[in-house]
């Protein structure tokens, strides 16, 4: 599958494959990085310094806040989406996470739904697909938000 080597090929920051299906982070790492942008929402700066492709500059990820939240969308914030001290994902172990992105349901608060995040895309993925975005998101490193954060996310 082409997207297993893109997806590799383009991961900001180094993957831990342990335990993992390096063919599915492959593909998640795609999902994430080329097609859903999820850097763009959820990494605050997205770019580092001089790394910012909208001002004619080299890109470069900001990967010490990598996925780790803290971009204000009005009332919202941009949740930490890197794995929690246990590995999971936003702290989601698999089914809960698939059932969010399906669902949009706020897991921080119940009975909400997430505003702003694209559910009502996701939720159109197929399940290997999401499988594949959770499968990435656990092999990433823990990131805390930004101290320049423009709000402190929720877990």
């Amino acid at each position: 599958d082409p997207r297993v080597v893109q997806g590799l090929a383009i991961a900001p920051v180094p993957l831990n494959f342990s335990g993992k299906d390096r063919n599915l982070v492959g593909v998640g790492s795609y999902l994430v990085n080329a097609v859903a942008d999820c850097n763009g929402c959820h990494t605050y700066p997205s770019y580092a310094e001089g790394g910012n492709p909208f001002l004619g500059q080299p890109e470069k990820i900001n990967t010490v806040n990598y996925l780790a939240g803290g971009m204000a969308f009005g009332p919202f914030c941009s949740r930490n989406i890197t794995p929690d001290e246990a590995g999971k994902p936003a702290g989601m172990d698999l089914q809960t996470f698939i059932n969010v992105m399906r669902t949009g349901a706020d897991m921080a608060h119940p009975g909400q739904l997430l505003q702003v995040m694209p559910w009502p895309t996701f939720k159109n993925m197929t399940g290997d697909d999401l499988r594949a975005i959770y499968e990435y998101l656990s092999a990433i490193p823990s990131a805390q938000p930004s101290a320049n954060a423009q709000c402190m996310p929720e877990m």
